[in-house]
């Protein structure tokens, strides 16, 4: 047990290395547009492009059944390397826009490597309480996600480059962690023949298809809050002129408190039932979209704040619920097929997500807007009450 212990924190710190890869191109955006001359839609671009990657990447493993046919921990070391590679050619003079989608694109094809493989590696040891392990892979995931951002406050006196570097070598180290101490789990079935048909078969799983339906209304949300929070807080800033936010560490602090929100809900879980604190976990984040537009009136920033450190907390706190649920209904030999592909339908979302609220943004620049986000939550609260058990357990 102490060395599951072990092992559970070695996926947790690589997990955290290697997801930095995500949003790098989101910290020095700034630097990017100034330095390659590029349109102010970049934000939506690069970070489409990662999706766009990641959703490719996550439907070739999934098909080709990488992550169950293959040891989970080389896999994840050879993609983490060859993000972080992808990753730092963004500091070459060369680059233009073109050059520039296509290495986040490359880097998302690879991060498809990391995150559902992580997940798939803890399925292999835990059995019991994989919830909770779960809900620390995935808070990790989150803390990785909002580094970039801090490393941007931190190494402001220095050069962009210096941060997509830092970066590059943080997923590299964490990928070699993992491939060092974390051999295969005692719970892995490997799957030996390639059967491109899982990927369908899984969804013909009642308990598989609610959850999966419920991780895609959660991803409608999740992916475009995140790339929205330095908007947001610049948004309040020019409504309040009087506010200046120090946007790079608001947003560190906005989207790495998911992670405490991740630790939580598994917490909760384990007393309440899983089901029940996905749905609730949704229906809240969800109650934050519609709320929003309210909170850019209010003439107080520490309120402002604070509410969006409560959204933090709970738009991401079913995200490891709804994978234990998955992974638990998904045949052992297939979990980590099973996983891959709800991540690639769930970051498909994302996409179309992120582009719709970045288009009304910059045809109407209204504060609501966020209600859009509403959109996925609702649908998935809908898809989880339909069934009784559900929502009972």
């Amino acid at each position: 047990m102490k060395h599951h212990k072990f092992v559970l924190i070695i996926i947790v710190i690589s997990q955290f290395c290697c997801t930095s890869l995500w949003f790098a191109s989101n910290a020095v955006l700034t630097d990017l547009i100034n330095n390659f001359d590029l349109k102010t839609n970049a934000l939506e671009n690069l970070t489409s492009a990662v999706q766009f990657g990641f959703i490719l990447g996550t439907l070739l493993f999934a098909l080709l059944s990488i992550a169950d046919r293959f040891s989970p921990s080389k896999v994840f070391f050879f993609c983490a390397s060859l993000g972080a590679i992808f990753n730092t050619c963004l500091i070459f003079d060369e680059n233009t826009l073109f050059s520039l989608l296509l290495l986040r694109f490359l880097t998302g094809v690879f991060l498809a490597g990391i995150y559902p493989v992580g997940m798939k590696i803890a399925t292999d040891y835990f059995e019991k309480g994989l919830g909770k392990s779960l809900g620390y892979l995935v808070g990790a995931l989150v803390l990785g996600t909002a580094l970039p951002h801090l490393l941007k406050d931190g190494l402001q006196d220095y050069s962009w480059k210096n941060i997509v570097l830092s970066i590059s070598v943080l997923a590299t180290c964490g990928g070699l962690l993992l491939f060092a101490l974390v051999p295969d789990g005692p719970y892995r079935k490997k799957g030996n023949a390639l059967d491109i048909s899982i990927c369908y078969k899984v969804f013909k799983n009642v308990q598989f298809r609610k959850a999966a339906f419920g991780y895609f209304g959660h991803m409608w949300e999740l992916y475009t809050f995140w790339a929205f929070v330095p908007i947001l807080l610049i948004t309040y800033s020019n409504i309040h002129k009087q506010v200046h936010f120090n946007i790079p560490l608001l947003s560190f602090f906005i989207i790495s408190i998911g992670s405490i929100g991740c630790i939580i809900g598994s917490n909760i879980a384990a007393v309440i039932g899983t089901k029940k604190t996905a749905y609730w976990s949704l229906l809240l984040s969800c109650f934050c979209c519609l709320i929003s537009p309210l909170f850019f009136m209010i003439d107080n920033a520490i309120i402002f704040i604070s509410f969006l450190l409560f959204w933090g907390m709970v738009v991401i706190a079913d995200s490891p619920l709804f994978s234990t649920l998955i992974a638990q209904s998904a045949p052992k030999k297939d979990k980590g097929t099973a996983l891959t592909i709800v991540n690639c339908i769930g970051y498909a979302v994302t996409i179309f997500s992120i582009q719709v609220t970045s288009y009304i943004n910059h045809i109407t620049n209204t504060t609501f807007i966020y209600l859009i986000l509403a959109i996925g939550p609702i649908l998935g609260l809908i898809v989880l009450k339909t069934n009784s058990n559900f929502s009972k357990n």
